[in-house]
């Protein structure tokens, strides 16, 4: 049995889902900041992954990172081309994660009790120092569902992975592109395995969000 998905597809969850954690909370905190027409716009435009579907996304990221466009021009220059490669996995499984760690942060940013950053402000604090040593410790259960239901996400990514990462063997074969590649080749056992896999997986997932949503 070639364990080799596994290994790939957890490193990619974990990397893509940290980087989702980063921008989905930074980009939640600035919507905050704008405007109504502005942050419907930003709202719009951080969701959209989730609407979109996954062949769309991995078509869009080929355009982007392609041989033929600037970014893959000038990553090929240097010797490191994106498409078909480990780090487009990442760069797939962040793009569908990213959408659903921003969500949830803003929710949780959302109910944060305005009065309390209020007191702050009183307090002689600066927006910085609000945000991050009042409003984001408030909102950290909130964010922490999100970071699972992220890391769940990228875990599970397969159609924009496939477009731009595609399938090979010991480099960008995730598990739900080996299911697929096991289904296809009439290996009905290895599929059963690996579903077996992310299914335990996804139930864990489910189970921490349990567990930490009371809190």
């Amino acid at each position: 049995m070639d364990y080799s998905p596994l290994w790939i597809s957890l490193r990619a969850a974990i990397l893509s889902t940290l980087i989702a954690f980063f921008l989905g909370v930074c980009a939640a905190g600035l919507t905050q900041k704008t405007g109504k027409l502005t942050r419907g716009i930003l709202d719009a435009f951080f969701a959209l992954p989730i609407v979109l579907p996954p062949t769309v996304t991995g078509f869009l990221l080929l355009v982007v990172f392609g041989n033929n466009s600037v970014i893959g021009q000038l990553l090929l220059q240097v010797g490191s081309g994106i498409v078909f490669s480990w780090p487009a996995t990442v760069i797939a499984a962040t793009i569908v994660a990213f959408p659903i760690v921003y969500r949830t942060s803003r929710g949780a940013f959302d109910q944060v009790d305005k009065e309390l950053l209020s007191a702050g402000r009183t307090l002689g604090f600066g927006e910085f120092d609000i945000f991050w040593r009042i409003q984001l410790p408030l909102a950290w259960p909130g964010i922490l569902s999100g970071i699972i239901l992220g890391f769940a996400r990228a875990l599970g990514e397969f159609g924009a992975t496939m477009m731009v990462a595609g399938n090979i063997a010991g480099r960008t074969q995730t598990i739900p592109i080996a299911i697929y590649s096991a289904v296809q080749g009439g290996d009905m056992e290895t599929a059963y395995f690996w579903t077996a896999i992310i299914s335990f997986a996804a139930i864990l997932m489910i189970w921490l969000i349990n567990l930490f949503e009371p809190r």
